[in-house]
């Protein structure tokens, strides 16, 4: 690591039109395993002016099941799309969730695909797909995330709390944040810029209305950053582009798994490219992101490495990961090749391993589609691989 350095993350609202088609996606993998916990989803959501499109391939008893749907089944999903989207805040001209045109083009799944993920007999059950999979934790913060994407996502999380508890009455759901820290000897010190761009109500185009907007969103940023960490006056961009009205899916399409970086770590960790949202357990896009997540998160948390990146990679059908690979960034108490040696003693890394280790089928996944999947509070069934109860085991086993 260099002694000093800037590094910068950004964040997406819940409101940003990509988060919209991401927590639609999410919603229905909720629905779905709500009905079936062995369920399998692959979902994808369009969002853009007065449109919703659902599209992909699904397999779920009570709800879609040898090639038709149940009775209900389409009309509930509609209803859950827009109560999505009523949660959000979403009631503008160009995009409402009562008056928005809506398609679901899901259907079965292909029947080689499940053929090879599916246990039977002597055969365990395969990855849903190929690909590398990451997972990070640095000390940079308490929930063990980059600090640049952490601030980011809280600076939105807060300002998303205010506009649904009307503590003010000119924010709209689409908004974004980027923060720049300064690193001193791998540490952050302060802010050298921060930026925020948020759609807002109509009527804010006098000098008064974007003063009190930018003292709100400045005060924002100072209660969530630490004590003296706040850059000049000229280093905090407020809308910097003039007036945002025109915003969400009205004024930019949204797709699925479009924002994996902000999902992810903000760009302080490699990226195996695959999306989340939309997918069931099975999918190792998603478990085996969080599997990695929860054991780079234990060993920082055991106090192994000060940062921690891990790395599975699977082919589809085939249930034990092809390899392991653990880099500890030079901050490691213990050699990477004795923890790698070490995991899977603990934690069996199949699919079904997975799954049942942290608990994934069940319908916990829209609450991960804004703010980020990782550095989240476990509270019950929800963020489970955000839990440190692998730190004694490990130091046992690394002893």
């Amino acid at each position: 690591m260099r002694n000093q350095f800037l590094f910068t993350s950004e964040s997406v609202s819940e409101g940003h039109p990509d988060k919209v088609a991401d927590q639609i996606s999410d919603a229905i993998v909720d629905l779905f395993l709500s009905k079936d916990p062995e369920a399998r989803i692959a979902c994808e959501t369009l969002t853009t002016t007065q449109l919703v499109v659902l599209a992909g391939e699904i397999r779920c008893k009570g709800v879609y099941e040898n090639g038709a749907w149940a009775p209900g089944a389409q009309e509930e999903i509609e209803a859950t799309v827009r109560a999505t989207v009523k949660r959000i805040g979403y009631e503008q001209d160009g995009f409402h969730w009562q008056t928005f045109r809506f398609e679901n083009n899901l259907h079965g799944q292909s029947a080689h695909i499940a053929q090879g993920v599916d246990e039977s007999g002597n055969k365990d059950e395969g990855a849903g797909d190929q690909g590398i999979m990451f997972g990070y934790a640095s000390d940079e913060t308490p929930d063990l995330m980059p600090a640049t994407l952490y601030y980011s996502h809280k600076i939105l999380e807060r300002m998303a709390a205010d506009r649904h508890a009307q503590v003010v009455d000119f924010l709209e759901p689409d908004a974004k944040s980027q923060v720049t820290l300064e690193y001193i000897n791998e540490k952050p010190v302060r802010a050298t810029a921060l930026v925020v761009s948020t759609q807002h109500a109509a009527g804010m185009d006098n000098d008064e209305s974007r003063a009190r907007l930018r003292d709100y969103v400045k005060g924002v940023m100072a209660d969530i950053l630490p004590e003296g960490w706040m850059p000049g006056e000229e280093a905090i961009y407020v809308n910097p582009t003039g007036l945002f009205e025109i915003g969400g899916p009205d004024g930019d399409a949204g797709l699925t798994g479009r924002k994996i970086i902000v999902d992810t770590y903000g760009g302080a960790s490699p990226h195996g490219g695959g999306a989340f949202s939309g997918k069931d357990p099975t999918k190792v896009d998603r478990s085996a992101a969080y599997i990695t997540r929860y054991l780079a998160k234990n060993i920082v948390a055991a106090g192994l490495a000060r940062r921690c990146t891990i790395q599975l990679s699977y082919a589809i059908g085939v249930a034990e990961p092809l390899s392991l690979y653990v880099d500890l960034h030079g901050t490691g108490t213990v050699e990477a090749s004795a923890i790698e040696a070490v995991l899977p003693t603990l934690v069996r890394l199949t699919p079904k391993g997975i799954r049942t280790h942290l608990g994934l089928n069940k319908p916990i996944y829209q609450k991960t589609a804004a703010y980020g999947h990782f550095g989240r509070t476990p509270e019950g069934d929800y963020f489970p691989w955000e839990k440190t109860d692998l730190v004694d085991a490990l130091k046992a086993a690394l002893a």
